[in-house]
């Protein structure tokens, strides 16, 4: 795993060993995703929800967010997310919150600020579904929300003002785009 363009490119990444490995983005999902919001990251906030290695939100910084929010609520990848962080010298830049997704996104000074978000939490666990509502309340209006889910996966066309804009099928996972209808 590593950075795949920006001003850390080419940085190894770490990611979680053992029985606490996380599912990594793989790097071709990945540029699929930067590919597609690549003009709309220079001076962006983004939103890694549910974090894991901190990879998605790091390659944000990397290719010119302004400044990334990681969040996730295990000690274990907070602690690979600053050490990535650390080795690709984005720490500046970075916001990490080690909290639940729910205690997050009720916390009133982050409404209205987010311009891409990332969702990509454990499988088959219906945290997607309970997420997207909450992240929609958090974004700007010209923001875009982007998750990672099984294929079987079932996500609403509509979500508050933002709706499905866009669905790609890698594998057995899919990315689905959520943009404001307005």
């Amino acid at each position: 795993m590593r950075v795949i363009t920006g001003t850390a490119r080419g940085i190894p990444l770490k990611t979680l060993d053992g029985n606490d490995i996380v599912r990594p983005t793989t790097d071709k999902v990945k540029e699929a995703v930067f590919s597609s919001i690549q003009f709309y990251l220079e001076n962006c906030t983004f939103l890694d929800l549910f974090a894991g290695s901190g990879q998605v939100g790091i390659e944000a910084l990397s290719r010119g967010a302004l400044k990334a929010y990681f969040v996730d609520s295990n000690n274990k990848s907070i602690s690979v997310v600053k050490s990535n962080l650390k080795a690709t010298s984005l720490s500046d830049r970075a916001i990490i919150i080690k909290s639940d997704y729910k205690a997050f996104l009720q916390k009133q000074d982050i409404k209205d600020k987010v311009d891409i978000a990332f969702l990509d939490p454990p499988y088959a666990d219906g945290l997607l579904e309970q997420a997207l509502p909450m992240v929609a309340d958090v974004m700007r209006k010209t923001g875009i929300m982007i998750c990672e889910s099984p294929l079987n996966e079932s996500l609403p066309d509509q979500v508050g003002d933002f709706a499905i804009k866009n669905v790609k099928k890698y594998g057995k996972i899919k990315v689905t785009t959520y943009m404001c209808n307005d």
